[in-house]
């Protein structure tokens, strides 16, 4: 649960955070970025770690993923502070390229809690466990924002990362005496080269995204090239995934019907989530007016229905063995929040704002752990490590993507929008001092500059969350073809019936 905390908090924490760090920094095009990088580093290693888990112990493999967290939260914590570095690696740049490395321990983190989890409770009594889970994922949820907020209101941004050293401390500090797994030996053979075509993939993917239409034209080199790089790495993956004797990513659990929904489920509610968590605290800061710590209060009713609709969606599950309708309702209900937030602008209200905010948390509730949950039912014990990273990998990949589409369009309206109304010359204006601004110093532009500013960040995130609707009608579609297997009430090998 502690290293559940470190794997979510970061995240939740780093959203209030951004306009403070982009007003030191510099770079508002690179906002996305220094999501990106740290969900891709997440991305690209959680198959890794599900697989070393399962071939050389959770334990030691849940414990590496810790130490690598907390290096990689020092160097976020010090990005331009290095006086040797920062004439060839600009302050900005430094921070994205640490928070992929942090993002590399935290694929182990979130992986590794699950996958145990998974060893340790079988999934017919998983559901009040359910609960518990999904209340330190809401805890994270509704803590991260607010200690966000308070850090960046009254301390440095830095401490957001300096923060994560004593959980991940009191994490190893009863990991190591108390959690007790049964010895594991296995013959070890890691498909690294599988690893690496699936990273090059997903990274020419990311880029794509993130730059086509913004940084280079569809039609450029740069982006055809990386398409062809994309399709290149994903067929060389796939490739290989059929031949290696240790796959990182078993292509035969895809033959199971539910799996292969709720993965893409999980694909799909990566794009709603961090969408939401990324752009909503700039919305709130700078065209609501919020501090950081507000923003990050104007987030928990969200949170707070993602927390009870688990929990009460988990105590059913367990009491009754039936969830099937939970993704469906889930599903549902995304549809309805994203073309909500759609009617974002100027004008709305923090009471609005807030509504939107509530519905989508109680979409999120009914869909991220019982999707998890269906994933473990579907595969065999000895595949439950790579089952969770696949879940986890789904639902990141999908953040992944989701941050950097999302990144793109927000940028590429927000400048439209400037251009519009402003003009040219003071578009252009507007998109030099928008690299450093911070919400206080909004108050020193023109009115007629600052208004445009504000409807142009207004106009670029409703635009977002029409993309996000596109992506969230699918869920629901998804959803209503999962079939209700009845859940495994052991984790006793011997006393289990084959997988359908």
């Amino acid at each position: 649960m502690l290293a559940m905390i470190l794997a979510m908090l970061d995240n939740m924490v780093v959203g209030t955070a951004m306009p403070k760090i982009i007003g030191e920094l510099g770079g508002l095009s690179k906002l996305s970025w220094v999501v990106t990088a740290y969900v891709l580093g997440t991305t690209v290693s959680t198959p890794i770690w599900g697989k070393l888990g399962d071939l050389y112990g959770r334990k030691r493999v849940f414990l590496t993923s810790i130490v690598l967290f907390i290096l990689g939260s020092m160097l976020s914590g010090a990005a331009g502070e290095f006086a040797a570095i920062n004439e060839q690696i600009g302050p900005m740049t430094q921070l994205i390229i640490f928070r992929a490395f942090q993002g590399l321990g935290a694929g182990g983190l979130m992986v590794g809690a699950f996958a145990l989890i998974g060893d340790l409770v079988p999934p017919r009594e998983r559901g009040r466990y359910q609960g518990m889970m999904a209340g330190i994922m809401a805890l994270s949820m509704i803590a991260g924002p607010l200690v966000g907020g308070l850090i960046t209101d009254n301390a440095s941004w830095r401490w957001i990362f300096y923060m994560n050293i004593p959980i991940a401390g009191a994490a190893m500090a009863i990991l190591i005496p108390f959690l007790h797994l049964p010895p594991k030996r296995t013959e070890h053979k890691i498909d690294w080269l599988g690893a690496a075509t699936l990273g090059v993939g997903i990274t020419a993917v990311v880029l794509i995204t993130t730059w086509g239409g913004n940084d280079y034209a569809w039609t450029s080199s740069t982006i055809l090239g990386l398409g062809v790089i994309a399709v290149i790495a994903i067929a060389a993956f796939i490739a290989i995934q059929r031949r290696v004797a240790e796959p990182i990513l078993p292509l035969n659990l895809f033959k199971n019907s539910n799996f292969s929904l709720v993965s893409g489920i999980g694909f799909l509610v990566g794009f709603g989530l961090f969408g939401a968590v990324s752009f909503l605290p700039l919305y709130q800061q700078t065209v609501q007016g919020a501090s950081a710590t507000n923003s990050g209060l104007l987030l928990l009713p969200m949170m707070g229905g993602v927390m009870v609709t688990s929990i009460v969606i988990g105590r059913l599950i367990t009491k009754t063995g039936k969830y099937r309708i939970y993704p469906i309702v889930g599903g549902v209900i995304m549809v309805l929040a994203m073309l909500l937030l759609t009617r974002l602008d100027v004008d709305t209200s923090k009471g609005e704002s807030t509504i939107y905010m509530v519905v989508l948390g109680l979409g999120m509730g009914c869909l991220m752990q019982t999707t998890l949950l269906i994933s473990q039912n579907s595969v065999e014990m000895k595949d439950l490590g790579v089952a969770s990273s696949t879940a986890t990998f789904a639902r990141s990949i999908g953040g992944s993507l989701g941050v950097a589409l999302f990144g793109a369009v927000f940028t590429d309206r927000m400048k439209d929008d400037i251009t519009a109304s402003l003009g040219a010359p003071a578009a252009k204006m507007v998109d030099e001092a928008g690299g450093n601004f911070q919400p206080d110093q909004l108050a020193q532009l023109a009115p007629q500059v600052k208004h445009g500013l504000l409807h142009a960040i207004s106009f670029g995130i409703s635009g977002l969350f029409w993309w996000a609707l596109a992506f969230a009608i699918v869920i629901p579609v998804l959803a209503w073809f999962i079939k209700e297997v009845p859940l495994r009430a052991t984790n006793d090998p011997s006393k289990l019936t084959p997988v359908e």
